[in-house]
């Protein structure tokens, strides 16, 4: 994208002195570890008060690439700090993943603007994790923050989305926790514990769920089990969930009142909640809040590729400025040093909408896809016709409402078999893969069995599809479906898929069936978050659930295609049906689930259509 920003911006001025592992005491006299990295002239730091930096982490503030990010600030005349998370590393106390943040940031940040150094502005930055830290500081007004870039996390709300799911459990958590516990204390103090975890093989340990408390692989790793136990089991949405640190939107109105963006990708485990922070905090903030939206998946901004599929050259964070450090210094010159570089004249958010490529391979076999980019104003976009489309019994899809008064397709859905990821929004170290891909079986998906069919040829899903498309279609906004459903069992899971089918070329000649978005529902959740209600067998229940949202250009010739079944393993853990526990049911039974698509039944995805 062309002229996006002036050039102007801050130059390297300073060189950069280091004081390391200084201790800040949080309100319960615990001691953090902190680095502070200062500009400096001729080898003399230079203390006069600047803006400052602050970034917060649990991946070790010393690492190789934290030094050289906050080099990169420091040269430019930013004082940066960086933090390790209570129990994380150099820092005091016991590690309770997210619960914690919202109080240590605070206390932090009303230290650093009492030091000599800091002029009285905090700018925030940080993927993921460093993403939660920001949202769970701005939730609690922080002191002196003046500016924040939430990267690829930050939640609206946890439990609905990124950490639980619609009622369901996202288990990427235990990759996370399992890939995080090999770096715990415990594991750094005693050298068996660290060969114990060292030997963990998570493909293993995803074949005996739910984990026993004290019978896990982190069992030797007490805090990181108790949390993730607690999380899996916690399927109400009640008082833990609704913390600083894990529910945002129920802090809004304290939410500091500074410009932020928050970034993210199509194919990244946050989408839903970039989104959702952008709806909430424009409309009641004055300042500035903004939303960049790549075709990414966690973090990769500087690749043009998501899975199997190419976006183009335009795709990366580097064609909108030099590489990713550019842009977040950018952003923090516009708010902190009132540097006049574009930032500040742009519209709220910049998308990139996929679609519109060759679908031929490239030279690194990858599906040419497509896609640019565009300022929009608003989400969801002004101009979106909300249109739904429905499923019909012969396996079509339209906008047509069925007429028939008692169709119904039935699927088995046996939790010892469940549909295998492919794609999709996905980080935090669990071993699928993100992104986009063809959707079909293979020996690098986890679950796939030979012969390696394609999905749809699956007797437990439900392939609902329209013709080929005519026109254009663009599909860019917040995705809902409706469905219509009865089961055999008191409880069970109901999973939606969007994909965008290509047609056949010489590359591939069965197609390219592309996943742009999913999602999943726990019935026993479907008439509220707070109490669980358990099914009639046979009865009729309506199921409301969100998808991700996604931007994508179906171009003439595509198909729109909706896949309907009852899980997506490991992305998501897989309901027994028993009604029982979750995250600690041990027992399993097959469940019998259909949707309705009659007259008085229909089920239907609504897809956000922007007119062209």
């Amino acid at each position: 994208m062309d002229n996006l920003f002036k050039n102007v911006r801050s130059e390297v001025t300073y060189e950069v002195q280091v004081e390391k592992d200084i201790k800040v005491k949080m309100r319960d006299d615990i001691n953090l570890s902190t680095d502070i990295y200062y500009p400096s002239i001729d080898g003399e730091i230079d203390k006069t008060p600047k803006p400052v930096l602050l970034h917060r982490t649990p991946y070790d503030k010393g690492s190789d690439r934290f030094a050289e990010e906050a080099e990169y600030f420091t040269k430019r005349g930013y004082i940066v700090v960086i933090q390790d998370n209570r129990g994380r590393y150099n820092s005091e106390g016991e590690f309770h993943k997210y619960t914690q943040d919202a109080n240590d940031g605070y206390d932090l940040t009303e230290w650093i603007v009492d030091q000599e150094w800091c002029n009285g502005k905090i700018g925030t930055y940080g993927t993921s994790y460093g993403a939660h830290t920001q949202a769970a500081m701005a939730s609690m007004n922080a002191k002196g923050l003046q500016a924040m870039i939430i990267d690829c996390g930050g939640f609206s709300n946890a439990y609905m989305s990124s950490a639980r799911h619609n009622g369901a459990f996202e288990l990427r958590q235990l990759g996370w926790a399992i890939s995080q516990a090999k770096l715990s204390k415990e594991a750094i103090e005693n050298p068996v514990v660290a060969k114990y975890l060292d030997e963990v093989n998570q493909e293993d340990w995803l074949l005996r769920l739910p984990w026993k408390k004290g019978h896990s692989p982190l069992k030797w790793t007490p805090a990181y089990e108790d949390y993730i136990l607690e999380e899996w089991s916690r399927g109400e949405y009640d008082d833990y969930w609704k913390q600083p640190g894990l529910a945002g939107e129920l802090f809004y109105d304290e939410w500091s009142d500074i410009p932020q963006i928050h970034t993210g990708g199509w194919y990244d485990s946050y989408t839903r909640t970039t989104f959702e922070n952008y709806i909430g905090l424009s409309n009641k903030k004055k300042s500035p809040v903004r939303v960049l939206m790549g075709p990414w998946t966690h973090g990769q901004r500087s690749v043009s590729y998501a899975g199997e599929v190419d976006f183009g050259p335009t795709a990366s964070i580097n064609s909108l400025a030099e590489n990713w450090d550019d842009y977040r210094l950018l952003w923090f010159d516009a708010w902190m040093k009132d540097f006049d570089n574009g930032f500040q004249e742009q519209n709220s958010l910049l998308l990139f909408i996929m679609g519109g490529g060759s679908g031929l391979k490239d030279e690194q076999e990858r599906m040419q896809h497509g896609g640019q980019w565009r300022f929009e104003n608003e989400w969801p976009l002004a101009r979106t016709n909300f249109t739904p489309y429905y499923f019909h019994k012969d396996g079509s899809m339209d906008t047509n409402k069925p007429l028939n008064q008692d169709d119904s397709t039935t699927f088995k859905f046996d939790p010892d078999t469940p549909i295998p990821t492919i794609g999709g929004g996905l980080s935090g170290g669990i071993i699928a893969q993100a992104g986009a891909f063809h959707q079909i079986e293979g020996s690098q998906f986890f679950g796939s069995k030979e012969p390696y069919l394609p999905l749809e040829s699956r007797s437990d899903i439900l392939v609902f599809e329209t013709e080929a498309l005519i026109e254009d279609i663009e599909v860019t906004g917040p995705i809902k479906i409706h469905l219509e459903i009865s089961s055999s069992a008191k409880d069970t899971d109901f999973t939606a898929k969007l994909i965008d089918v290509c047609p056949p070329n010489d590359d591939y000649p069965d197609g390219f069936h592309m996943n742009l978005t999913d999602s999943i529902m726990r019935a026993r959740y479907r008439n509220s978050w707070e109490k669980e209600e358990l099914m009639i067998p046979g009865e009729i229940y309506s199921l409301d659930f969100e998808l991700y949202p996604t931007g994508n250009l179906f171009k003439s010739g595509h198909k729109i295609r909706v896949d309907i079944s009852s899980s997506n393993f490991p992305r998501f853990d897989v309901n027994p049906n028993t009604g029982g526990p979750l995250g600690v049911d041990q027992a399993k039974i097959i469940a019998l689930n259909t949707i309705h698509q009659s007259k008085d039944h229909a089920s239907y995805i609504m897809l956000p259509i922007i007119p062209q």
